[in-house]
């Protein structure tokens, strides 16, 4: 046993440890979102199951649905000096979740670039599911090893083509504070890096394992996770070097569907996660949006996304074949508010023009900390063991 009182320490959006006990609650609360329905059994895998949409993917398919499946994430457990990561504690009690409804779910820590991953998870692909009905790909990472050279690849957020200058929200002992950020303008090699690590290549070679070992379900869709986003924050993210990365994640998409797989992509909207927090200006962006519209949630958009790959309801397509989960966000009424707080935002007033105490909670939310009922005087145990798999009924 290992207990101890957990406290929100960390720089900036980012926390060193995190808290077992609001993390499971806040997995329930997520489930809590989800309406049930009754349907023929179904086979997922999830790549990028512990955080944001991969989290309230899983999430929403395991309990609106029933679906069976294997997730997949990279997280870290506890040591004698920190907690283990939020999304390992997510994860322990997304299966606490699916033995309670009777699904099978078996998730695997692990590097999902890697073939040996590939080779592990289908083996259990092979054994528990018989095949696989639905992948949701939803990475993001830092840096990917590719296993057919042996190179390993970092991506970049900078800008292409010129210097960027965006205001971004920041806090100075809880109090909001207005910045401007500079942006580098990346290089070519930087540039094809961040497609390297971001792009559909590992996609793309989880379909093709999954074909070589005759996996692949009649009916077999597939569906990556990805991000548009508004002008205001356009030449960090979607004309930036990540920007780079998600057009080659659609040009994938249009491949496989060449290829004869059903592939698309899912744009969603925004929303506060642990890889979105680190963007300069995002926090500023969602937290105006917040306030002037409100934001449809991860677990809502998933639910959503599972209804029209289920066929559920109908796919709402945009001219380019991607799935649009953003509407409500893109809406030009919505933006029109948003843009004219973001222009009018200065650091006297950043406290009224933007939500910026609702979106540093959201952010304290992601590590387990400011989660109604959890008593964060009391000590907590952090050593949680990874979860073995559950037997569907």
């Amino acid at each position: 046993m290992s207990e101890r009182v957990v406290k929100p320490v960390g720089r900036g959006f980012l926390f060193l440890d995190s808290h077992p006990a609001g993390c499971a609650r806040v997995v329930r609360e997520m489930a809590a979102e989800v309406p049930s329905r009754s349907a023929e059994r179904r086979t997922a895998l999830v790549i990028g199951s512990s955080s944001g949409y991969g989290l309230a993917t899983t999430i929403a398919g395991l309990a609106r649905y029933g679906i069976d499946g294997i997730g997949v994430c990279f997280e870290k457990a506890a040591t004698a000096r920190r907690t283990a990561t939020a999304g390992w504690y997510r994860t322990a009690e997304t299966a606490a979740l699916a033995a309670e409804l009777g699904r099978s779910w078996s998730f695997v820590n692990a590097d999902a670039f890697a073939d040996t991953t590939k080779d592990e998870v289908l083996a259990l692909v092979a054994e528990q599911l018989g095949g696989i009905d639905h992948l949701i790909y939803s990475v993001a990472a830092p840096r990917r090893t590719d296993p057919s050279n042996g190179e390993t690849y970092q991506s970049v957020l900078k800008a292409i083509g010129a210097e960027h200058t965006t205001k971004s929200l920041a806090f100075d002992d809880g109090a909001p504070v207005l910045q401007d950020v500079g942006i580098e303008v990346a290089t070519d090699d930087e540039i094809a890096q961040t497609v390297k690590v971001m792009g559909g290549e590992d996609w793309a070679r989880w379909i093709t394992a999954l074909q070589e070992r005759e996996l692949l379900k009649r009916g077999f869709s597939t569906a990556a996770l990805t991000y548009i986003g508004s002008e205001l924050t356009g030449p960090l993210y979607r004309q930036g070097s990540i920007g780079a990365a998600k057009v080659d994640l659609e040009q994938t998409a249009l491949k496989l569907a060449a290829d004869g797989v059903t592939a698309m992509t899912s744009v969603n909207g925004a929303a506060v996660t642990q890889a979105s927090s680190a963007i300069p200006g995002i926090g500023l962006y969602v937290s105006i949006l917040h306030k002037v519209a409100g934001l449809q949630t991860p677990v809502q958009q998933s639910i959503a996304l599972w209804d029209q790959l289920t066929g559920e309801a109908p796919l709402d397509l945009d001219d380019e074949g991607r799935i649009r989960l953003d509407r409500w966000e893109l809406n030009d009424e919505v933006q029109t508010a948003v843009r004219s707080q973001w222009e009018s935002a200065t650091a006297e007033n950043i406290g009224e023009v933007a939500d910026a105490a609702w979106f540093l909670a959201e952010v304290r939310r992601l590590y387990g900390f400011d989660v109604p009922e959890v008593d964060y005087t009391a000590e907590t145990e952090v050593d949680v063991a990874w979860p073995t798999a559950t037997t569907g009924a």
